[in-house]
């Protein structure tokens, strides 16, 4: 069976696609994976890429959409914009796609064709083919809703490959973890290619004193530099230790606390077991690896999906929710030290070890084909 496995050109939408493709590969299958732009990092997991939009910036797509519809602009920079502002902008996104989409469906020709929901060109390329699609979930969304939202700006691009409409998939996978979010679509443990670089030695075991990692957003653009700046504020009075992943470089020059180091790209998945909590911008990868890991999480509230993603960790209770602009030494010394918060994410994350992996879901889908 070959399998097109499409993706928008966002280090955050392909790299959770990787352990299913994976799965897919190792159990004979023939897979490819559709992106562009900074998608085509995923090349350094093995699997084979193919860049389907040569040129795609998605920075230049996102100000023109906002600067066209000022209103929505203002409430997606507020958090506040639901899944209108995301079809508006992926609407776009997948109107540069779709032509190289469905250029590479004819031309490899898949059996089956799986896409996440904000990569509606997949199934467009899988209807040409009149092939069978699967949506695999990869946010704290309801995927229905953003692919409706995203069709509804998507009309010239169905036109120019004789489409109307798009036929439902023939199913659909689903990763958030159902105390958290009832996603519709067979259950799959998440997981997400860690994006290459070492682990050093220090962050194996657990420190002297609780460790917190503090993450940033892998997307340039407001809120892009997280809550980096207002721990290192209140960190000195704080008794942890953090380490800022990947700071921007003029911060990691600064004069910073005793408590405070830097490090660069790590595989984040493989330093959170031996860490106490995880502080970052309210991105869907980041709640997922801390759920994955069962440890307390900090997410900022900002634009996009940021303040969705963080209000559903705190009404789950496994983390907090706030601006970065408000936390504070107490903040920081409840996400260490609050038992509850603790225990909420520790049964989270025995919630999602019980899903199925990855390749438990091979041979359903390949009965799709």
């Amino acid at each position: 069976m070959r399998v097109l496995i499409v993706s928008a050109p966002l280090i955050g939408h392909v790299f959770p696609l990787v352990p299913l493709a994976a799965a897919l590969r190792e159990a004979g299958h023939e897979v490819l994976l559709a992106t562009a732009a900074d998608g085509l990092d995923v090349a350094r997991s093995g699997l084979p890429v193919r860049d389907v939009a040569p040129g795609f910036d998605f920075g230049r797509i996102a100000r023109g959409v906002l600067l066209r519809h000022p209103l929505v602009a203002r409430a997606e920079l507020a958090g506040r914009g639901g899944t209108r502002g995301a079809g508006l902008l992926f609407g776009t996104v997948n109107d540069q796609l779709a032509d190289g989409v469905v250029a590479l469906a004819e031309e490899w020709r898949p059996d089956l064709v799986v896409h996440e929901p904000f990569a509606v060109a997949g199934a467009v390329a899988a209807a040409r083919l009149g092939v069978p699609t699967v949506r695999h979930e990869n946010t704290l969304f309801d995927g229905r809703e953003l692919i409706r939202a995203t069709v509804a700006r998507f009309a010239p691009a169905l036109r120019r490959h004789g489409l109307t409409e798009l036929p439902p998939p023939a199913a659909a996978v689903a990763v958030a973890p159902p105390s958290v979010l009832r996603q519709d679509g067979w259950p799959m443990r998440y997981g997400s290619y860690a994006g290459g670089g070492d682990l050093p030695d220090w962050l194996r075991e657990p420190g002297e004193r609780p460790r917190v990692l503090v993450s940033r957003s892998t997307v340039a653009g407001p809120g892009s530099g997280g809550p980096m700046r207002a721990v290192v504020a209140a960190a000195e009075r704080v008794d942890a230790e953090f380490v800022l992943v990947r700071p921007d470089e003029r911060l990691a020059r600064s004069a910073l606390p005793g408590n405070v180091r830097t490090v660069g790209w790590i595989p984040l998945a493989a330093a959170l077991p031996t860490s106490a909590a995880l502080v970052h911008h309210g991105g869907a990868g980041s709640i997922f690896g801390a759920f994955v890991a069962g440890v307390p999480q900090l997410a900022t509230v900002g634009a996009g999906d940021r303040r969705h993603n963080a209000e559903l960790v705190a009404a789950r209770g496994a983390g907090i929710a706030v601006a970065a602009r408000a936390i504070t030494t107490a903040l920081l010394t409840r996400l260490t030290t609050d038992a509850a918060l603790r225990d909420a994410a520790t049964q989270v994350g025995r919630e999602i070890a019980a899903m199925p992996e990855p390749a438990e879901l091979v041979p359903r889908l390949a009965a799709l084909a």
